[in-house]
């Protein structure tokens, strides 16, 4: 009889060892992503590809982690870059949560800068970083056609799919680029002022110093100025990073001491060659609000202004406090983004529920599915191409 019981112990373990097993890879199997190969196409006959880079500063990480998530899809490009009076703990804790990402860690197609540059709003070092970071993007992806910058402070105001639908449609030769080289008031109080920027060459942050004297505006050149925030043509940073003609690289000089060189330096470029100054969009793509006259910053945005935003036809918003509710209003009504999740696209196939995110599984990413923000989107993006073709010369 003990014998018996013992058999009948043993079996009764061995059942019930097998029903945890299978309930545990059930479970796992329902809980865990799938990782699915998909293959990543470039070209003309593929949607376009965007490499983003997205800068912040010191406390930014969580800033910086939620944009990407709000813009990122696969066949897109980023660089992360949390300047150098960001603590290394705190770099280090964005690469580990970009890493965390099931998708991002399949793909691979998220970098964060190691080393750091300290930036200076109003100095040089915003074009030495930006240039960086365009040439890193050049040697790491050969796929991409437009290169945007964005803040820790801004935020999409549509999907990727819908950037990518509208892009579709655009000559991949196109910078926008806010510009215009009436200089008004910016020629004395911008261009003529001869500052410097120790964050070139000091190892500590420090803010800008200004000369005595001034200078005369240039005459071997014309000057433009425009908006910081631009999305530029892969072949027109080629020109800037490899410069077969000198010009990107006299204007680098010159504009090394100029109080916002980033309001200038590749609106200048691509003005003064003849290979590119007609390949411009005056625009940026971005809804912001400013005061009348600007300051040197726009409003901070909140929901009082949210239906503005959405049907402003912007890409792209700017700027946001840290966490303030309206970004929650994005992820919700246009985004349609989980909380710490991507937003989805067409390349998503998880079933959406509130505790499996739709894009732990993928399948083509190759594909898009626009939606209603992208008419709006292309309604201004057709308006902006209206004006640049009514013009027979855009850099005026």
């Amino acid at each position: 009889m003990g014998a018996e019981r013992k058999w009948l112990f043993t079996l009764f373990s061995a059942v019930f060892l097998s029903l945890m097993l299978l309930l545990m890879s059930s479970f796992s199997a329902f809980s865990t992503p799938k990782v699915f190969p998909s293959l990543v196409h470039h070209g003309s006959h593929y949607p376009p590809a965007f490499a983003y880079f997205i800068s912040g500063g010191n406390q930014d990480k969580d800033r910086i982690l939620r944009l990407l998530l709000a813009v990122y899809h696969p066949r897109n490009r980023y660089l992360l870059h949390l300047g150098r009076d960001a603590r290394d703990e705190e770099r280090q804790a964005l690469v580990a949560a970009v890493r965390a990402v099931p998708v991002i860690r399949t793909f691979g197609n998220v970098d964060v800068v190691g080393k750091a540059d300290y930036v200076t709003y109003l100095g040089s070092s915003n074009v030495a970083i930006t240039l960086r970071a365009a040439a890193i993007m050049l040697k790491l992806d050969s796929g991409w056609n437009w290169f945007i910058t964005l803040s820790a402070r801004d935020y999409p105001l549509i999907t990727q799919d819908d950037l990518s639908h509208v892009f579709s449609s655009v000559s991949r030769d196109l910078n926008f680029i806010d510009h215009t080289g009436d200089l008004g008031w910016k020629e004395s109080d911008r261009f003529q002022p001869i500052v410097v920027d120790p964050g070139l060459y000091l190892a500590r942050k420090s803010q800008i110093f200004q000369a005595t004297e001034k200078r005369p505006t240039p005459d071997a050149f014309k000057l433009f100025t425009g908006s910081p925030w631009v999305i530029l043509s892969r072949p027109f940073l080629e020109f800037c990073i490899f410069g077969w003609d000198n010009l990107p690289r006299t204007l680098l000089m010159y504009f090394t001491n100029v109080k916002l060189s980033q309001e200038g330096y590749f609106h200048s470029v691509v003005c003064n060659v003849p290979e590119f100054k007609n390949t411009t969009v005056n625009g940026d793509l971005r809804y912001m609000i400013w005061d009348n006259p600007p300051k040197m910053e726009p409003h901070f945005l909140n929901a009082s202004v949210y239906n503005q935003m959405a049907e402003s036809g912007a890409a792209f918003a700017r700027q946001f406090q840290l966490n303030n509710p309206v970004l929650d209003m994005i992820d919700e009504k246009i985004l349609q983004r989980g909380r710490h999740r991507v937003t989805p696209g067409a390349w998503c196939t998880g079933r959406r529920s509130w505790w499996v995110d739709p894009c732990s599984q993928w399948g083509d990413v190759n594909t898009v599915k626009p939606g209603p923000q992208a008419k709006k989107l292309e309604g201004s993006v057709s308006n902006l191409l209206d004006d640049q073709n009514s013009q027979t010369n855009q850099c005026q």
